[in-house]
């Protein structure tokens, strides 16, 4: 039973086996596996809403070795996810992280029977195929599954308090995976009787059924949830060394919630705080598509009780585009570079990445030895058929007026971004003369499998020749950052000469992510993310049984 005791003076204390600090997919996880586990759970979410960054997410969830892909006759194993992280990992990455793949890749599929074992959720097969297919041990299709729809009506009381998105989740992520960005209208009509039951009966797709269905487990689970509970400092034991609860501000009075097993930090990214944001992310920012309340909490509680920060400068980056949110300017994934007639170009006026590249954050935000961006500020380009090619992006596009540029002629554009204009003129005449030929001589755009099947969907490359020619912004847009508290393989916080820090987990993108901003798969945020906190949790169990 929980423990509520309220000595004279003092905050009011609240007492179970597990406190999970955060609401999003690797809290939740962990949170479920606990308290099937036996252990009594408070999760404690900082906003009046419910479900974090996963809840507005596409929920693209990449678990190698489910059993789905095997029940399709998809082989995989532990051993070829460990081979295929290895070979896609960046330099010197291995001496830190090998044992956190290990336990990933021996634990991901294990993670996802459990979830659909104890929630309402199902998921389906994406069919994406692993963007370094080609590696030791990728996969071309099989790892990444997306839940299928779910009504939120399932979630009772609490429907009102799942966060909502900026993304369309009345649809499924497979069905977005297949180009209704740029067909919407006549997908919107096609499917206008499906649509119109999904919206009367509230079933949702993506981060909204993924986070639905896993707080409806963990509430049959006896898990009870605090919303409004900003966490501002981990408590110790009288010696200091363990970590036994956290002191939060709720709703304008100060609690102390008690763990006496353990605490899991699953507070997210830091984002929002433009300190820390600026500090480990010099240069532009276009748009961050997460909730405001990412701030940092999880990584500065952790950080004053001796936890070692890692890998503060990784982060989930994908291409995000104008939109509203809660009443402000907002980002939205979309991917509008991927059309035939665009190019990306560099502070130099030249190309220096394939655009149908996977893991383009990472080569965006590429640094030099003083940990500046070489390439930032970095600049789509294309001409005036762009619109035409990219669905609804001319709508976003009147979000927010100085986004696009425009100009009569290359030159009069290199002039109006400041780009050197012989060398803008020359990438373009260039790759004109490749689109030409239908083959990419400089980056080998479409030749790799998942690269591949984007150029099948938008098409290849076509020349950028029809005034007036366009420049969006191209610059880092971050869905989460990944870095925080170093952990072990079990998911627990370690200080800087590798003690561990009794007591304390953490999980999802509030830890050192083992896998950093270079994805190996649609969705190895949330898949990761879920992964851990079922780790964690079993972890927790198991030292404390």
């Amino acid at each position: 039973m929980l423990k509520r005791t309220v000595p004279e003076g003092e905050p009011e204390i609240i007492t179970a086996d597990v406190v999970v600090i955060g609401s999003g997919s690797a809290g939740m996880a962990a949170a479920l596996t606990a308290a099937k586990g036996g252990a009594t759970v408070i999760v404690l979410e900082k906003s009046h809403l419910l479900g974090g960054t996963s809840a507005m997410s596409g929920a693209g969830t990449w678990v190698p070795g489910n059993h789905l892909m095997l029940a399709e006759g998809i082989a995989d194993s532990p051993e070829e996810t460990l081979a295929y992280l290895r070979a896609c990992a960046p330099e010197g990455w291995q001496a830190t992280e090998d044992k956190l793949w290990q336990a990933f890749a021996e634990n991901s599929g294990a993670m996802l029977a459990f979830v659909e074992a104890n929630t309402p959720l199902e998921f389906a097969i994406t069919h994406e195929a692993d963007p370094f297919a080609e590696y030791p041990g990728g996969k071309r299709g099989g790892r990444t599954i997306s839940p299928k729809l779910l009504s939120r009506n399932i979630l009772g009381p609490y429907k009102r308090k799942l966060r909502g998105s900026t993304l369309p989740h009345i649809f499924t992520y497979q069905e977005l995976a297949h180009d209704i960005q740029r067909r919407f209208f006549k997908t919107v009509f096609r499917m206008a009787p499906v649509l119109a039951w999904r919206w009367l009966t509230n079933r949702r797709g993506q981060g909204s059924a993924l986070m639905a269905g896993l707080i409806r487990g963990a509430l049959d689970a006896g898990c009870r949830l605090e919303l409004e509970a900003v966490g501002r400092r981990l408590l110790t034991d009288e010696d200091g060394v363990r970590i036994t609860g956290v002191e939060v501000e709720q709703r304008g009075t100060l609690r102390r919630y008690m763990a006496r097993r353990a605490v899991v930090l699953a507070t997210g990214g830091f984002e929002w705080d433009e300190e820390m944001r600026k500090e480990h992310f010099p240069g532009p920012v276009d748009y961050i598509g997460s909730p405001r309340t990412n701030t940092g909490d999880g990584q500065r509680m952790a950080a004053a009780v001796g936890a070692e920060l890692a890998h503060m400068d990784q982060a989930n980056m994908t291409s995000l585009v104008p939109t509203f949110y809660e009443g402000r300017l907002h980002g939205i994934p979309l991917q509008f570079h991927t059309v035939p007639n665009a190019i990306l170009v560099n502070r130099d006026g030249k190309r220096f990445v394939s655009e149908f590249r996977f893991n383009l954050g990472e080569i965006i935000d590429e640094r030099d030895a003083a940990g500046q961006p070489v390439n930032l500020p970095v600049w789509l380009i294309s001409d005036g058929r762009f619109f035409g090619k990219s669905g609804l992006l001319r709508w976003f596009a009147m979000l927010d007026r100085k986004w696009v540029t425009k100009a009569a002629s290359i030159r009069e554009l290199a002039r109006r971004l400041k780009l050197p204009e012989d060398a803008l003129d020359e990438t373009v005449t260039r790759y004109n003369g490749f689109a030409a030929a239908g083959r990419d001589d400089d980056f080998k755009r479409g030749q790799t499998p998942l690269e591949a099947e984007r150029a099948a969907v938008s098409g290849l490359m076509e020349p950028i020749v029809k005034p007036p020619f366009i420049a969006i912004p191209f610059n880092r847009s971050f869905l989460g950052t990944k870095g925080g508290a170093r952990t072990n393989e079990a998911g627990q916080v370690l200080r800087a000469d590798g003690s561990i820090i009794a007591g304390l987990y953490c999980a999802g993108i509030a830890m050192a992510s083992p896998f950093g901003t270079r994805a190996v798969g649609s969705g190895t945020t949330i898949g990761p993310n879920m992964t851990w906190g079922y780790i964690c949790a079993n972890h927790i169990l198991r030292q404390n049984a």
